[in-house]
């Protein structure tokens, strides 16, 4: 761009690159993990006032905001899913600005809806930019970072099930009631299920009629519509399959299963538990299967299919002691023609030398390791002061309630309010004291693992060959399982699928790998990670 004549901008010897950059557009996207965050004004103003002016610094013009407010660990979000409607729309505008990774991304899926979108994310706290013209080491420190999101959400997810464990272990169904019964509030102010007046009777009426033996579960699901037994919501009949879950389910009895434990439940039950077992007897009859009793286990079975006729690769012995893998030849439906397979066989062996050199593709050197362990560490920073925030915030609260409680039962010994508005009182405040304590843990369990389970993933690609080679053949399955899917087989040579994230660990260690092989010294991409 030519630079006018007469007054001269500040920029004075920049003029054409201020110029040039004050006419692209770019996109603010800003989130915080929870509606809690946006109450305290805790992280969505300070996002959007960082953003806009890393904005104003580098020439850019804002073209749209997007803000999302709670937590996904799915693409769900409202306006992450807008944001990309805007970008596909507007090809000219090719910019995100984002306070830092964390922010932009709460699983693998975001980090490659927005790759195929070829656009320039700029980490505004990291001081990183990332497009496709990126050095291979900021392209591996963004995907370990985007690992760690995902791991930081796992986690939040686990503080969620061990929510549900507990109350399971309390003896309260932990989630939707099934038919028959009805999700209410109880006494302590915990949800509780209690049977439904209209359908529970019908249920039971269930189990007593196919316990006879006499009914099919056709010829019960249509017994079951004509004493009314519908769906809540839409009204609808239910169908044979949910027939058959309602018959199969223990939580009936009074008992029920919860996280592979069986506990007793203190909801009403709807029948007997022998009245259960005889059901079970009943099912058991009519869909009973042969099954095959297998003297030997094979390592590799249910890895592979055939490449060239889709099916199955099926392990047999030899002379009483020699392993031998080949395809079936039996075609699942239409998804090959075994005719054309040569069904080549191979030893046992040669694929265990085989799987080790696809293990080998997940290793680096300890440079490396070191250098992701310290990039992670600085990176952490900001993480680590939201947590340390979040805790004494939790901490205040809980100190607050404690003085509250401490001064209402003083109140009561004084006399000033009586026993029934101290007992409801206290019980709010101790149930949300209990709430604290678990944020304040789920904080402290995140801050210590949040690093370290991002260096142990690592850890474990650069061990997996010699892992792999100590490993009994069961052992070596679950590995590969671990690691691998799928994978397709041609003429005794493997062609590897590799799971989320070890696919992507191969291709920026490969990647990385080839750069340092090449002269480049990986600490030059060093300085915008750790803040040098």
């Amino acid at each position: 761009m030519r630079q006018k004549t007469g007054s001269r901008s500040p920029c004075d010897g920049r003029m054409t690159a201020c110029e040039a950059r004050a006419s692209v557009k770019a996109v603010i996207y800003a989130r915080v993990s929870s509606k809690e965050q946006e109450r305290e004004g805790f992280s969505i103003p300070a996002q959007t006032k960082l953003l806009k002016s890393y904005a104003d610094q580098n020439g850019f013009q804002v073209a749209a905001e997007y803000v999302d407010i709670e937590t996904a660990k799915s693409t769900g979000r409202t306006n992450f899913g807008e944001m990309v409607k805007y970008l596909k729309s507007h090809p000219g505008i090719r910019i995100v600005l984002v306070e830092k990774t964390d922010r932009l991304y709460r699983n693998l899926k975001d980090w490659v809806t927005l790759d195929e979108l070829d656009i320039e994310i700029h980490l505004a706290k990291e001081g990183v930019i990332l497009s496709r013209d990126s050095r291979s080491s900021e392209k591996f420190m963004h995907g370990i970072k985007v690992l760690m999101a995902k791991n930081y959400i796992d986690n939040l997810s686990e503080e969620a099930r061990k929510g549900l464990l507990e109350k399971a272990e309390q003896g309260i169904w932990p989630t939707k009631a099934p038919l028959g019964y009805l999700n209410v509030m109880g006494k302590n102010g915990k949800k509780v299920i209690e049977p439904d007046l209209l359908i529970a009777p019908i249920v039971t009426k269930l189990f007593e009629r196919y316990a006879t033996g006499n009914y099919s579960l056709q010829s019960l699901t249509r017994a079951a519509h004509a004493d009314g037994l519908v769906y809540h919501k839409s009204g609808n009949c239910v169908p044979v399959s949910t027939v058959h879950t309602i018959l199969r389910n223990r939580l009936y009895t009074g008992l029920f299963q919860w996280n592979g434990r069986l506990h007793q439940g203190k909801h009403e039950p709807l029948v007997s538990i022998e009245l259960w077992e005889r059901v079970q007897g009943v099912l058991a009859g009519r869909h009973a299967t042969p099954t095959h009793a297998y003297g030997h286990e094979f390592a590799f079975t249910g890895l592979m299919t055939c490449a060239e006729c889709g099916c199955a690769i099926v392990a047999e012995i030899k002379k009483g002691k020699y392993v031998y893998y080949h395809c079936t030849g039996h075609a699942d439906g239409n998804r090959g023609n075994p005719s054309n397979c040569r069904r080549t066989y191979v030893r046992e062996e040669i694929l265990v030398d085989k799987f080790a050199v696809l293990l080998d593709r997940l290793t680096f050197d300890d440079e490396i390791l070191e250098w992701v362990r310290e990039a992670l560490k600085a990176s952490h920073a900001d993480e680590r002061q939201e947590h340390e925030h979040a805790l004494l915030r939790c901490q205040t609260e809980y100190k607050r309630l404690e003085s509250r409680l401490h001064a209402i039962y003083l109140d009561k010994l004084d006399g000033r309010i009586d026993n029934a508005y101290y007992d409801r009182l206290s019980a709010q405040w101790r149930v949300e004291q209990t709430r604290l304590l678990r944020e304040i843990e789920r904080h402290t369990e995140a801050e210590e693992t949040y690093m370290d389970d991002g260096v142990k993933l690592l850890e474990l690609a650069q061990n997996a060959r010699r892992l792999f080679m100590k490993q009994a053949p069961h052992e070596k399955k679950r590995l590969l399982n671990l690691v691998l899917s799928n994978c397709g087989w041609r003429q005794g040579e493997i062609a590897p699928r590799f799971r989320q994230p070890f696919d992507m660990i191969v291709e920026m260690t490969t990647s990385l790998m080839a750069e340092k092989a090449g002269g480049n010294d990986l600490s030059t991409g060093r300085t915008s990670w750790l803040g040098d």
